[in-house]
């Protein structure tokens, strides 16, 4: 590998995580020719779906199959079905993260075969990159964490949006059956088939969202397990589980971040040397999840031996808490205690630009620099018809009539 390679890789990781998929395009543009790209990575919570816009209404569940069959360090190029019809796509799988992610690069129809150098190139940077998606979410780093939740409200105006949609479906039921153009046999078959495409896409999309999304929490937990086993392995303190009593999901964020102070807890209590025996728990109520970790010392652990670092600030973004009960002769018990919705704190001091998602937000800075969509179309690498898409959304978001109004809030804002 040479020089050259190596400074990509670096410039690629470096960059904000909403910006790597444009920078990995384009260092790939040279040996694998596409004209768009797209990413489903289960690593990330609340936008597992990324793509750069070029192919129209390129959707998540296009992917969804992509990443099943993909093979990790075994690039598949063929036909697959992208944006509603059959396209040339090179798809890279990469298991670097504990539920994969897959980078699909759609190309030119009757483009020629990538050789096997350059899918090569494709999976080691690939690879290189969900490594690195895996390190932010498995660490649970603050600032990563707090884009996270951030995202949280963008996913949950999508489902408003999915929901609008299997409501327009069932409108068009009732017209159907209100109508007098039809009789009753053919407006009850008609009905009939509207309402079950309905709710069979309703259903699919509630589980591609979950699988990505959430993580049922005894999984959640045993994999806490698995990681925490090790580092008792050669010690006399003796590790004693127990696992949440519950058949419920968490949210991907929450699952990673209960188990990264969980561990750092764990290396505090483990430094006491009176300690012989440690319990993990896990105990989830309707509204939060209670993360503990009790010893059997002596109870001498005081709140500033916890530190002000990391655990504080990851559940300060969570608008969690840290609770400690120290008894003398009798041990310690910590207790992280983590909502399991989004902190209100959080919604009510939203940026006044909030109800944007991440693309219209990038579509509204060029608005006020009084760039027309041709220049915006280019500068994001989307057409334009998205761009219009995106600025009739904008308009409607911030209850403005023109784009000049648009600018004026984004400045105001600023």
């Amino acid at each position: 590998m040479d020089a050259s390679t190596l400074t990509t890789a670096y410039e690629i990781i470096r960059q904000p995580l909403g910006e790597i998929l444009p920078k990995v395009s384009a260092a790939l543009a040279p040996i694998v020719p596409h004209v768009d790209a797209a990413e489903l990575s289960t690593h990330c919570a609340h936008s597992p779906f990324k793509a750069l816009g070029g192919t129209e209404l390129m959707t998540a569940a296009e992917l969804t199959p992509l990443l099943a069959a993909g093979v990790p360090d075994a690039p598949w190029q063929g036909r697959a079905t992208i944006g509603g019809r059959e396209r040339e796509v090179v798809a890279v799988t990469s298991h670097a993260t504990r539920r994969g992610a897959v980078l699909v690069l759609v190309r030119e129809d009757g483009a020629a075969p990538v050789d096997a150098a350059a899918l090569t190139v494709a999976q080691a940077l690939w690879d290189l990159v969900t490594g690195h998606f895996d390190r932010f979410a498995t660490e649970a780093v603050p600032g990563a964490l707090a884009r996270s939740r951030a995202a949280a409200d963008t996913r949950a105006r999508v489902i408003a949006e999915l929901t609008g949609a299997h409501a327009a479906a069932l409108s068009g039921v009732l017209g159907v059956l209100r109508s007098r153009a039809l009789d009753d046999t053919t407006a009850r078959t008609t009905a009939t088939d509207l309402a079950a495409s309905a709710l069979i896409e309703m259903r699919a999309e509630q589980r591609r969202d979950r699988a990505l999304a959430e993580e049922p929490a005894q999984d959640a937990f045993e994999r806490l397990a698995d990681e925490l086993r090790p580092m008792l392995r050669h010690s006399t303190v003796r590790l004693e589980l127990g696992a949440p009593d519950s058949t419920r999901s968490l949210a991907a964020d929450v699952a990673h971040s209960a188990r990264a102070i969980v561990r750092s807890l764990l290396l505090i209590v483990l430094e006491q040397d009176s300690v012989r025996r440690v319990h993990v728990g896990w105990q989830l109520t309707e509204h939060e999840l209670r993360a503990s970790v009790r010893d059997d010392g002596a109870g001498a652990l005081a709140p500033c031996d916890l530190g002000a670092g990391t655990i504080r600030d990851r559940l300060d973004v969570l608008g969690g808490r840290l609770d400690m009960d120290a008894v003398p002769g009798w041990g310690t018990t910590i207790t992280a205690v983590i909502p399991l919705a989004t902190p209100e704190a959080a919604v009510e001091a939203a940026h006044p630009l909030t109800g944007l998602g991440s693309r219209e937000v990038e579509v509204l800075r060029h608005l006020a620099l009084g760039h027309r969509n041709r220049r915006i179309a280019e500068e994001l690498h989307i057409s334009e018809s998205t761009v219009k898409f995106h600025v009739a959304n904008i308009l409607n978001k911030l209850g403005v009539d023109s784009r000049g109004e648009a600018a004026a809030l984004f400045h105001a804002a600023a």
